[in-house]
C-alpha cells in the first residue's frame, strides 16, 4: 500500500509541472509587453493558446482528483493549517475550478485576449474606440461563457465566479457593500479637502525630467526599500506590470514621461512592491499552493503601501529629496521639500486611474467595479460602455474625458480578460491601512527610520507575517491573524485624514 506521504509528493509533482507551463506563458506574456515585434502578435497569440491548452491539461488530470480522494482523510490533513492541508485544500479549489472550464475555452481566451491587447495598444494611441469594440466584445463574450461554467450553486451571479479567481471567497454583493461604506467617507473627505484654502504648486512635477535619469532614481529607489535586481529587471511598457516567473526570476515595468516625474517614480515603486511580494514567497514551495499569493488584494496591498503609505510619506523623502535635488538640479535645486511633498501628494480629480491621488484612487476603481460587472451581466454593451462612462465619470469627478483613450481605453485589464480584477485595487487600499496600522504596533514609530533610508524592519515584518505564509490563510483571515481585526475602512480614513488634513488645513 502506497504511503500518504509518497502519494502527497506525486501530486506536488504534477501540480508544479502545471506550474511550470503557466510560468513559460507568463515570460511569454512579459516579452509581448516589452520586446517582441508588433508584427509577432498572431504567432504569439498561438503560442499562449497552445500553452494555455497544455496547462488545462496538466491542471486537470484525473490522477489529481484521484491522489487528492486518497488523502482526504489522511493523517497529512489533521491539522487545519498545516503545510499539506493547506496545500490539500488549496489544489482541490483550484482542481475544482479548472475543470468547470471546456479546453476548447481556455485556449480561445488566451488567443483572443492576447490580441486584444495588441489591438488595444494600437486603438488607444488613435483614440479609436470603434477599432477596439470589436476585440472587447470577443473578450466579453467568452469572459461570460466562462463565468456560466465557473459559477456555483453558492454564488450569486457570473461575476462572482470570476471575482473568485483573483479574491476567493468574496462576492460582488459583498464588495459593494464595501465601497457604499467607503465612498460616502472619501467623498465627504473630498469635500473638506477642495473647501480648504491650501492648495500645492503642482507645476513642481511637470518639469523637465530627463527619462535616462529617472530611470536610475527608480532603480535606486527599488533597491533600497528591497528588490534584489540580481533576481529581477526593470523594463518600460504602454502600462506598468509586475511578473513573478518563479524564483529568481521577477519582472517589472514601467513607463517614462519627460516632463512628469511622478508617472515612473511612483508606477515603479508600485510594481516594486509586488515584486517584494514575489521574492518575498517561499522558493522551496513554488509551484504549490504555500508558494503563491493568497489573492490579488493582498498582492496589492503590498504595491500601494510601498508606493503611497511609505512612499509619498515625509519620512521617505527626508531621506530621497536629496537624491531628487541632486538629479535633477535645474527642476528641483530651489523647490522647498514641504513644497515638493505636498505636490506629490495634490488631491484633484483626475482623468487617468494610475495617476490618481490617494482620496479619489478608489472612485476610479467603483466606477470600473460597477461597469465591468454591468457588462458581464449583461446590463451594459461594450458599444454603450464609453457613453456610459462618460456620464459616470462626470457625475463621479465633474469631468468628461475629452476621448476614449482618457476614458474607458485607459487600463489595459479588459483587453486581458482581466474581469473581477479591479476590486483588488480597493481592496488592496484598505488591506494595506490596516496591515501599516498592525506594523507602527509591532515595530514603533518606523518614520525616523525611514527618514535615515532604513526599510529592511518594515520589509521584514511583511515578510514574516504576509509573504512567506502563501496561501496558509484565506485573505480575511490573513488579516485577521495579522492584525487581530476584521478587514475595516477605518485605518485606511485614518490614514487619508492624518495624512492630507494636515497639507490642506482646511477651517473649521
Amino acid at each position: 500500500m502506497t504511503r500518504p506521504a509518497e502519494l502527497y509528493d506525486e501530486l506536488l509533482s504534477l501540480f508544479r509541472k502545471a506550474a511550470f507551463l503557466e510560468s513559460a506563458a507568463s515570460v511569454l506574456g512579459w516579452d509581448r509587453e516589452t520586446f517582441m515585434p508588433p508584427g509577432g502578435a498572431e504567432h504569439r497569440a498561438g503560442q499562449l493558446s497552445v500553452l494555455s491548452g497544455l496547462h488545462h491539461q496538466m491542471a486537470t488530470d484525473p490522477r489529481i482528483e484521484e491522489l487528492l480522494d486518497a488523502l482526504q482523510d489522511s493523517e497529512l490533513t489533521d491539522s487545519a493549517e498545516s503545510d499539506s492541508a493547506v496545500n490539500l485544500r488549496e489544489i482541490r479549489r483550484v482542481y475544482d475550478r479548472q475543470r468547470r472550464l471546456p479546453q476548447r475555452l481556455v485556449e480561445e481566451l488566451a488567443r483572443v485576449t492576447a490580441l486584444a491587447q495588441h489591438h488595444w495598444v494600437a486603438a488607444r494611441r488613435a483614440d479609436d474606440f470603434s477599432a477596439f469594440a470589436p476585440w472587447l466584445t470577443q473578450v466579453v463574450r467568452l469572459k461570460q461563457e466562462e463565468a456560466q461554467a465557473l459559477q456555483t450553486e453558492s454564488q450569486n451571479d457570473a461575476y462572482d465566479a470570476l471575482l473568485d479567481e483573483y479574491e476567493p471567497g468574496m462576492s460582488g454583493h459583498d464588495v459593494d457593500a464595501v465601497f457604499r461604506r467607503l465612498r460616502q467617507k472619501l467623498v465627504t473627505l473630498l469635500d473638506t479637502i477642495r473647501g480648504a484654502p491650501r492648495r500645492p504648486d503642482e507645476g513642481i512635477l511637470t518639469r523637465d525630467y530627463p527619462t535616462d535619469v529617472q530611470e536610475r532614481l527608480g532603480r535606486r529607489a527599488a533597491e533600497a526599500i528591497g528588490f534584489d535586481f540580481h533576481a529581477g529587471r526593470l523594463d518600460v511598457a504602454a502600462h506598468p506590470f509586475c511578473s513573478g516567473t518563479g524564483p529568481g526570476d521577477c519582472r517589472m515595468t514601467t513607463r517614462y514621461d519627460p516632463q512628469c516625474f511622478s508617472t515612473s517614480f511612483f508606477g515603479t515603486l508600485h510594481e516594486t512592491g509586488h515584486a517584494l511580494y514575489e521574492q518575498g514567497l517561499p522558493a522551496d514551495a513554488w509551484g504549490t499552493p504555500l508558494g503563491t499569493a493568497v489573492s490579488l488584494g493582498i498582492h496589492e496591498s503590498q504595491s500601494r503601501l510601498w508606493e503611497n503609505i511609505v512612499g509619498r510619506s515625509p519620512a521617505f523623502w527626508e531621506h530621497f529629496y536629496p537624491l531628487v535635488q541632486e538629479a535633477f538640479p535645474a527642476s528641483l535645486g530651489g523647490t522647498p521639500i514641504e513644497d515638493f511633498v505636498f505636490a506629490i501628494n495634490a488631491v484633484r480629480p483626475s482623468l487617468i486611474r494610475v495617476e490618481a491621488d490617494e482620496v479619489t484612487y478608489n472612485l476610479h476603481i467603483m466606477m470600473r467595479f460597477d461597469l465591468e460587472r454591468a457588462l458581464i451581466q449583461d446590463a451594459l454593451s461594450v458599444e454603450d460602455l464609453p457613453v456610459a462612462w462618460n456620464e459616470r465619470f462626470e457625475r463621479d469627478f465633474g469631468m468628461r474625458p475629452p476621448g476614449d483613450a482618457d476614458g474607458c481605453m485607459q487600463d489595459v485589464h479588459w483587453s486581458a480578460g482581466l474581469f473581477g480584477y479591479f476590486p483588488t485595487y480597493a481592496l488592496g487600499n484598505m488591506y494595506a491601512a490596516q496591515f501599516f496600522e498592525a506594523v507602527l504596533d509591532d515595530l514603533g514609530d518606523l518614520h525616523r527610520r525611514f527618514a535615515q533610508g532604513e526599510f529592511s524592519e518594515l520589509l521584514s515584518w511583511l515578510r514574516h507575517h504576509i509573504h512567506s505564509q502563501g496561501q496558509r490563510f484565506p485573505a480575511a483571515r490573513l488579516v485577521e491573524a495579522v492584525t487581530g481585526k476584521p478587514l475595516s475602512d477605518e485605518p485606511l480614513m485614518r490614514h487619508l485624514e492624518d495624512r492630507f488634513l494636515p497639507l490642506y488645513q482646511p477651517q473649521g
